[in-house]
């Protein structure tokens, strides 16, 4: 009896499907690169060269992440063009607040079937998200995991590299008593919370193509709007003023992630009055009867970033921000104390 003769693509992987993909993506992955960039799409590994005249001393900054569960909404809605703004924005955002300009960013995205044009839309959403961050869509990896993924499902990951001069490295280490802190406003729930936020929708029913009071899209597109992009508001901040320190607001919320840059002896007060909350978080507390606490403990309730600076410098950044049309708020102090977050007003009035 012959045995029978197998190819991979019987077996579940599609080489031809994978080449397919390449080509779909090959544009808006050029699109995207800067000067530095070396080599062309396909390699084995990404290319860059650092520029001697960028910094005197320079220090790279790495970060990794990605999207979480929200994924699971986007591949139920079928909504797949604005995940991966959420995969390149946890990196890129987490480069820049030890104030690293983002150099190039990687994918990594897994499934169990290689649709090349869905594939396509999460690469060209992380092309886009790359381009308005000023970095460059270096590489990445596509796997098709035969047998591993629910049909239909996928992850997506990446990582990002930025540079700082060592001397404009962003540690916090001076932030003392009476430096000011501003905040920068989320899109919304960004990529934090989704876990309780499913949790949510499957307990209460919720109808996420329906268009709830107070919104004026669909709750399910609600809950996908991509996570903010810092980079291009902040950068340029720091060539004209003196950040103590930064946050970004992801898992952990205000509690867990404000203490992470504080000194010792240091902690602060945020004053949840101080700016507009996005509808989409008293819905949330209201609909699942969450505790104020829990919520600035989970989500970023409105406020995606924190700048710490002294009281000149404040005045100066939020001048600057103002003159470029963007929003920001002057949300809390530094007082002395133990790393502790004291948050007043905001969703502890509902």
């Amino acid at each position: 009896m012959t045995k029978k003769s197998w190819t991979y693509k019987e077996a579940g992987v599609d080489i031809d499907a994978g080449a397919k993909e390449v080509e779909l993506i090959k544009e808006s992955v050029k699109e995207t690169y800067i000067d530095g960039v070396l080599g062309d799409l396909g390699g084995f590994g990404g290319l860059f060269s650092l520029k001697q005249e960028w910094s005197d001393e320079p220090v790279l900054v790495s970060g990794t992440d990605g999207v979480g569960t929200k994924l699971r909404l986007a591949i139920d809605l079928g909504i797949h063009d604005t995940i991966g703004q959420d995969c390149v924005a946890m990196s890129v955002n987490d480069v820049l607040v030890q104030g690293a300009k983002p150099l190039f960013f990687l994918d990594y995205i897994a499934t169990g079937k290689l649709e090349p044009k869905l594939m396509a839309d999460i690469v060209k959403g992380v092309a886009n998200a790359c381009k308005e961050s000023g970095c460059a869509l270096l590489g990445g990896e596509t796997a098709e995991m035969a047998g591993f993924y629910q049909e239909g499902d996928y992850d997506v990951a990446g990582f990002a590299v930025g540079i700082v001069d060592r001397k404009k490295l962003i540690t916090g280490e001076t932030i003392s008593e009476g430096d000011v802190i501003l905040g920068i406003p989320s899109t919304g729930i960004h990529s934090n919370g989704y876990s309780l936020v499913r949790k949510l929708a499957k307990e209460n029913h919720w109808d996420l193509k329906k268009v709830y009071p107070d919104f004026d899209k669909s709750l399910g597109e609600v809950l996908l709007t991509p996570t903010r992009l810092y980079p291009k508001v902040v950068l340029p901040l720091l060539s004209h003023i003196d950040i103590k320190g930064m946050v970004h607001i992801t898992g952990g919320g205000f509690y867990e992630n404000i203490p992470r840059i504080l000194p010792e002896g240091t902690a602060v007060v945020i004053d949840g009055d101080s700016w507009p909350v996005l509808p989409i978080f008293p819905f949330l507390k209201k609909e699942g009867n969450i505790d104020a606490h829990e919520m600035y403990r989970t989500f970023n309730c409105g406020i995606g970033m924190l700048l710490i600076l002294n009281q000149e410098d404040a005045d100066k950044a939020m001048d600057i921000l103002s003159e470029q049309g963007e929003k920001i708020y002057r949300i809390g102090y530094v007082t002395k104390g133990k790393k502790e977050v004291t948050i007043t007003g905001g969703l502890f009035h509902e």
